[in-house]
């Protein structure tokens, strides 16, 4: 599955790079810079639908294997866990009630893990819960996932060490681990991390929905989703929550860890500090995208070609922003790039050049004014491979 991708990219991109050199068109075609300029993008884009269901395949493919990955992350976690219990046990006064308490929960939530991880094996496993809807790692939901998993530890972590407390004093003790006072700043980043996610969520769907926001589905997920955009760039709002609650994450173990028969008492400096990053995340979700929109349109002039008015079968060039949408740079995904002159609807040819394509392009679209447009007064408008529509844009086309 993996080599007939390799082979068909190979392919993609041997047939790409001749057709940007000028090559392989037929000769009954190369006296039109049109017809020509149409086989071109026709022949790419079969080519480019080609290596993206082989994509897809192999995603879906290593997406179901990735079950037993992260199974083995979770036991290797176990693993590392009791490692670092014997050689402080072994640095420090011995073992004690508390690292038992400690391994055993760990054992009972790896085994939880693993068969959350089986039932949902088609879906990532564990991490199929932090996969948004567009086939990418949530870096809300997986920040809210860590104060989820680490809380849910700390009071099976109190329930094992009060089920094998030797004595009704030790018992006293473990009651009073889980009270406010001491876990409150805890829950609170709890509670805000969870709000965070579900906000997110909602903001982005809302935004989707209103075509304020232009999403397209990966073809699988990837590390890197936690600290970029949808186009692979670095993302500071994303990186800044994942660092701060990553900080107070480890802060928050390294006291359940020193201090197993309480929930960890996360400072309320701390806890506001998450509160400020999860805020900015919230407010970079909110402000993130934009509608594509049209700002100008006009006649595409050759080289030695003369100023006139645009008519049917010119070319048109369509100026605005927002074109192409994050995640959106495929060949197959630009190929969907629509625009709508009057009643008819014209496919964007793909316009080969040296290391990409020239045609479409974030802020400028050229496509040919089709005879079947009535000439006089229309509206033009762009449809972009996340199906969001533009603005519509006037131009007057004569015979």
């Amino acid at each position: 599955m993996r080599e007939g991708r390799r082979r068909a990219l190979a392919e993609f991109r041997r047939r790409h790079d001749e057709l940007a050199a000028g090559g392989g068109v037929p000769a009954a075609l190369a006296h039109s810079p049109g017809a020509s300029r149409q086989w071109v993008s026709d022949e790419l884009t079969q080519a480019a639908h080609t290596v993206a269901e082989r994509t897809r395949a192999e995603a879906d493919f290593r997406l179901g294997a990735l079950w037993r990955r992260t199974a083995t992350a979770v036991w290797g976690a176990v693993a590392l866990l009791l490692a670092g219990q014997a050689v402080t046990a072994a640095l420090g006064a011995g073992w004690t009630t508390g690292r038992t308490a400690g391994l055993v929960a760990a054992l009972a939530g790896a085994a939880a893990l693993t068969a959350a991880a089986r039932l949902h094996r088609a879906r990532g496993g564990v991490l199929a819960p932090v996969i948004g809807e567009d086939n990418r790692l949530s870096t809300s939901r997986a920040v809210a996932a860590v104060w989820v998993l680490l809380a849910s530890y700390s009071v099976l972590v109190l329930a094992v060490g009060l089920a094998a407390a030797p004595g009704s004093d030790a018992r006293a003790r473990l009651l009073a681990g889980p009270d406010l006072e001491r876990g409150a700043g805890l829950l609170t980043v709890l509670a805000l991390s969870c709000a965070a996610a579900v906000a997110a969520q909602r903001t982005v769907a809302l935004r989707v929905r209103a075509q304020r926001l232009q999403k397209v589905r990966a073809d699988r997920p990837r590390a890197a989703d936690l600290l970029t955009d949808d186009s692979g760039r670095g993302s500071f709002t994303d990186v800044q929550y994942v660092l701060v609650s990553g900080v107070a994450a480890v802060f928050a173990a390294v006291r359940l860890a020193r201090r197993p028969g309480e929930l960890p008492d996360l400072p309320w400096g701390l806890a506001l500090l998450v509160a400020i990053s999860a805020v900015t995340y919230l407010a970079g979700k909110y402000a993130e995208g934009g509608r594509p929109v049209i700002l100008s349109v006009v006649r595409s002039r050759e080289v030695g070609d003369l100023d006139a008015p645009i008519r049917t079968g010119d070319d048109i060039e369509i100026r605005g922003s927002g074109f192409v949408p994050p995640g959106a740079e495929a060949p197959d995904r630009l190929a969907r790039t629509t625009v709508r002159i009057g009643a008819v609807h014209v496919h964007v040819p793909l316009v080969p050049v040296a290391g990409g394509f020239a045609n479409p392009a974030d802020a400028v679209l050229t496509v040919p004014v089709p005879v079947e447009v009535e000439p006089g007064r229309v509206e033009v408008q762009v449809i972009t491979a996340a199906g969001v529509e533009t603005n519509r844009y006037p131009i007057d086309v004569l015979d």
